[in-house]
């Protein structure tokens, strides 16, 4: 039976029994090799499929999931997503969204047909892993592998919505152990496409050998106050540390800091930052969000002000708001919100100008959720990266920790870069910020 066909008799069920729903069918189908000291130490090849219902009944909310598609285990799904409703506590806010819209991705774009033979990839993986090994100093590759995925998500409700949208990834990763007497360091990278012929096991090899090779000779530098540069891997995490103040939902919840501070100046006023889910160059990309609402570029901050949080159906009513495709929802979870791809506008300083004098620049984060507060946007992350002295990279650094407030921090920015920058997962597109005066404590 096919999905559409699962998807109607399902939600006929709902209907039948007095309450709307919407179902989530997600699949995945996905390719995983590994190697060891020059042999293929992991060859996966795997395929799932899982649906998630929700109900809503007299404003109570159930949900239930099967990952068999058979008519016993689907049916079985709707009477206890029905019955975990009954007992539930009244969500006056949520409801299926009324939209009767079909949406669908481009598949020519987001899944290109896939022309490299198993074969090929498995020599490709080996090969990463023997470019490494290969160096000096490098005595181990303890972390590579190569992934192709193939995605598929469907959104159908009681209200005739139908959303589908189909991707593929191609990834391959590596990083390098090395050892020079006393000394070592481990450092790598990735890359992801969505064309496997795309992928440049060279580029990840010399990048990663560069990286492990420089920080062995890192140390930490004299505690203080430093300008200070997050790389465009680090930048990304950082944020994503803190992407809650932009949530109706814990705005809803009374814990959100920017809950009241919407039409606000917020941050310096030269930050423009939005969630752009329509470019199709990041891996973020989705036309719907998990209710099967369209998205949309969304403005977050601009000029340093606060434009908006961002909503699913159930916060926008309770804002009496519309809306801003941002839900979220796993087969197995109740509803959420949560960003698609994150980008940081353009600013106008040159790199020449972005890097000159002293700064320090971050490669690497480590304690990102342990060494951080949301709510009162206090961090202290575990460091390494470089001393810059003149706009001259001078020294590694290691053993360092970088602390300050984020959401003070989003004030004291000393100028932007003037090119945009994808992390190697392609979940976010942001220049290069110069912050102001952070505190790092080393030697």
């Amino acid at each position: 039976m096919s999905y559409e066909s699962i998807a109607s008799n399902v939600l006929e069920q709902v209907k039948k029994a007095g309450a709307t729903g919407d179902l989530l069918i997600d699949t995945q189908q996905s390719l995983s090799l590994k190697c060891n000291q020059g042999k293929l130490d992991e060859h996966k090849v795997s395929s799932s499929q899982i649906f998630g219902l929700r109900v809503i009944d007299n404003q109570k909310v159930g949900i239930a999931y099967s990952e068999a598609d058979d008519a016993d285990s689907i049916d079985s799904m709707v009477q206890q997503a029905l019955q975990n409703a009954r007992y539930s506590k009244v969500d006056e806010h949520t409801a299926i969204v009324d939209d009767v819209a079909t949406l669908r991705s481009d598949e020519a774009w987001l899944c290109p047909e896939d022309t490299t033979s198993i074969d090929e990839k498995i020599e490709f993986a080996l090969q990463l892993e023997d470019a490494l090994l290969q160096k000096e100093y490098v005595k181990n590759c303890p972390y590579n592998g190569v992934t192709d995925q193939l995605s598929q998500q469907y959104v159908y409700s009681t209200s005739g919505l139908s959303a589908f949208q189909k991707s593929r990834g191609a990834v391959a990763y590596a990083y390098a152990l090395a050892e020079n007497g006393e000394k070592n360091a481990m450092c790598g990278t990735g890359q992801l496409y969505r064309d496997f012929a795309d992928l440049d096991k060279t580029a990840i090899a010399e990048e990663a050998y560069a990286e492990t090779v420089a920080m062995l000779d890192g140390e930490p530098i004299a505690s203080g106050h430093y300008d200070v540069i997050f790389d465009c891997e680090t930048q990304n995490d950082l944020f994503g540390v803190f992407t809650a103040i932009f949530s109706g939902k814990w705005a809803q919840d009374g814990l959100n800091p920017w809950r009241e501070k919407v039409g606000k100046l917020v941050a310096e006023s030269t930050l423009t930052l939005f969630d752009n889910p329509l470019n199709k160059n990041g891996f973020g990309y989705s036309i719907f969000d998990a209710e099967g609402v369209a998205t949309a570029s969304t403005p977050l901050l601009e000029n340093g002000v606060l434009k908006t949080l961002i909503h699913n159906s159930a916060t926008a009513n309770f804002y009496q708001q519309s809306s801003t495709g941002h839900a979220t929802r796993g087969a197995k979870s109740n509803l959420g919100v949560g960003i698609h791809q994150m980008e940081i506008a353009a600013g106008e300083t040159s790199s020449s100008d972005l890097y000159a004098g002293d700064l320090v620049v971050i490669t690497d984060l480590s304690g990102l959720h342990a060494g951080a507060n949301p709510i009162s946007g206090d961090f202290s992350f575990g460091a390494s990266g470089y001393l810059y002295r003149n706009g001259e990279k001078q020294q590694a650094i290691r053993g360092i920790t970088v602390a300050g407030n984020f959401y003070t921090m989003l004030d004291a920015i000393e100028t932007i870069g003037d090119t945009q920058y994808w992390n190697w997962q392609k979940g976010s597109l942001m220049p290069s910020i110069r912050f102001s005066q952070l505190t790092i404590s080393g030697s």
